[in-house]
């Protein structure tokens, strides 16, 4: 990221990507062009404001006026004008809010609808932190310039015309000794700056190091223990301090340096001008009260030149902001997110047609090579073969996450691509060898698999899935808040909970990817049963490594490097005495391979 900010620039394709986002603005832009209005408005008061004190002085001194009020009446005029000032200043602040929020509200909405819909290939070229920094940070970035980098660089710019415009019509001869002695000072103090901003971001990217850190020794908290490396980590923990302390010292000296040269020559600069005018004022050719507006006015203008290399700076991050934003917003999804207004009724006929693929991210690597299968409805088939053989790529296949690059899959004897992809995923059922909940309560949990389920509905999923016995034995009951990816309950329990949700949703298909491979015999023997009952009715394809749990599946196909080999039931295939399944078997019964 800080890499981004150091590089950001505007350029022509920039600006087309911030264009492209207005889209967001353009149902407020009633606010947007109001604020807009009331911030020229402001504008022009305030550098009225700062010429009153002027007046002031040549009223109290009896100098030449170019109005001719009293002090009472300037008194009344400053209050009025400033009341004014701060009212609008309100109303434009609320309404800049009223953009920003509900503009970047659409943003983050549209962007996450646009995340959710991607194909899974997607995911598998970024990291989660990627993609979540451009919900967050990118759209905050935007958020802020919309907020108040936006009004604020207007701001400046309005200043910086209507300073040089009221010094050079007013005071034309102070004006060029200010044009010979600001414009230097204020290019100065930008290179200093962008050296600041320099360190500043190396800082901030330590920083960055060091917290990565902290991240990955508490998400690995456990394996540090294990390996009784808490030594090791704090001394990596303790040199990426090291090297921020050293670039923050460094960064300390530039900006005590930089504070120095503002003291000495911004200030210098003024008082050379002061000094110059002092004269123009003994010489009659200017007003006491003209000087002091004229130092007023040049000090205006130089903050906002000064204030303006931030700006940009500011402005060109959230422009390259705009483009990662625009990359996603304008991905074709999987899916559109809408209600699940359409719906299909499947009976669970599914053929493999010659099927071959390969995984987008390793395109040379053929995953399956011709595979061919037929399953009928209400049929339990499993799924065999050793680890990279293909087995839980049918399954990703079937669930429709990637393309095939060649044959056909069937479903009740029509290609799979025919159906409506969210009607058809209603139809699939998955209980995976690894279970994730949300870390929200049982019951919200359960209800992923039917939203409107009832009470009753709830109980009676939990009781087949042998889920109700230890959720009733929570205080909460089903309020029971499980944590963190399901942290809470125990590896058993975490498969229950999935098989009930499961239940509820009441699929046409089962895929059941080693759902029992990770829990002890007593967990192991709970969760079969509940997977038995899941299974009645429904066509069920099973991936196992443990052959005891599919010895009464009525087909089993066995798979090596990426093609069926063999297939029958686990009688047919123990007898064949050259066979794959027979030399797995072997391994775990008590078989002569």
């Amino acid at each position: 990221m800080a890499k981004e900010k150091a590089k950001a620039k505007i350029t022509k394709q920039s600006l087309k990507s911030a264009l492209s986002i207005f889209r967001f603005i353009r149902p407020y832009q009633g606010y947007f062009y109001g604020a807009i209005s009331l911030l020229v408005i402001g504008s022009i008061l305030m550098m009225i404001i700062m010429g009153i004190p002027g007046e002031m002085v040549n009223a109290a001194t009896g100098g030449e006026a170019r109005f001719p009020y009293d002090l009472n009446t300037w008194g009344l005029i400053m209050l009025v004008v400033l009341a004014a000032r701060a009212l609008l200043s309100f109303v434009q602040t609320v309404l800049f809010a009223n953009v920003s929020e509900r503009g970047m509200a659409d943003v983050r909405r549209e962007l996450y609808n646009r995340l959710i819909s991607q194909r899974m290939d997607y995911f598998e070229q970024f990291r989660v932190g990627e993609l979540t920094s451009r919900i967050t940070a990118d759209v905050e970035q935007l958020q802020s310039v919309f907020s108040i980098t936006l009004a604020e660089f207007i701001r400046q710019v309005l200043i910086l015309i209507f300073g040089i415009s009221v010094l050079a019509y007013l005071m034309p001869k102070l004006f060029v000794v200010m044009l010979m002695v600001i414009p230097v000072v204020v290019v100065l103090a930008m290179i200093f700056g962008r050296y600041i901003r320099k360190l500043s971001k190396k800082r901030q990217a330590q920083l960055a190091d060091t917290n990565t850190i902290v991240e990955e020794t508490l998400h690995s908290f456990t394996v540090v223990k294990a390996f009784a490396n808490e030594f090791f980590e704090s001394k990596r923990y303790s040199d990426s301090i090291e090297k921020m302390v050293g670039i923050s010292l460094k960064f300390a000296q530039v900006r005590g340096l930089f504070f120095a040269f503002i003291i000495f020559l911004l200030f210098g600069s003024i008082l050379f001008i002061l000094w110059q005018g002092a004269f123009m004022v003994q010489n009659g050719d200017m007003e006491a009260g003209s000087l002091l507006s004229f130092v007023i006015y040049t000090v205006m203008i130089g903050g906002a030149i000064a204030s303006l290399g931030n700006l940009y700076t500011t402005i060109a991050a959230a422009l390259g902001a705009t483009e990662r934003v625009k990359e996603i917003l304008e991905r074709p999804v999987e899916v559109e997110i809408a209600d699940h207004s359409e719906t299909v009724n499947i009976l669970g006929k599914i053929k493999f047609d010659n099927v071959r693929f390969s995984y987008p991210s390793r395109s040379d690597v053929p995953i399956l090579k011709g595979v061919s299968l037929d399953i009928d409805p209400g049929r339990k088939i499993a799924l065999v073969g050793q680890s990279g053989s293909g087995k839980s790529t049918i399954i990703r296949l079937l669930m429709q996450f990637y393309d095939l690059d060649a044959g056909e899959i069937y479903i009740d004897d029509k290609p799979l691509s025919a159906y409506n992809l969210t009607a058809y995923r209603n139809n699939i059922g998955l209980v995976p060898q690894e279970v994730i909940l949300f870390g929200g309560t049982i019951k919200e949990n359960l209800l992923y698999g039917n939203p409107n389920a009832t009470h009753e509905e709830i109980k009676q999923a939990a009781i087949k899935s042998n889920s109700w016995d230890f959720i009733k034995s929570f205080p909460d009951g089903l309020e029971t808040i499980v944590g963190e990816r399901g942290v809470k309950l125990s590896g058993g329990q975490k498969q229950r909970i999935a098989i009930a949700r499961t239940i509820l949703k009441d699929p046409a298909i089962l895929l059941l990817d080693e759902a029992t491979s990770s829990l002890d015999a007593e967990s192991e023997r709970v969760v079969q049963d509940a997977m038995d009952k899941l299974m009645e009715g429904r066509t069920s394809i099973i991936i196992a490594h443990r052959l005891a749990t599919i010895k009464n599946v009525d087909q089993i196909y066995v798979l090596d490097e990426g093609q069926i080999v063999e297939h029958g039931t686990h009688l047919e295939l123990t007898e064949r005495s050259e066979g794959v399944y027979k030399k797995l078997a072997a391994l775990q019964f008590d078989l002569k391979a």
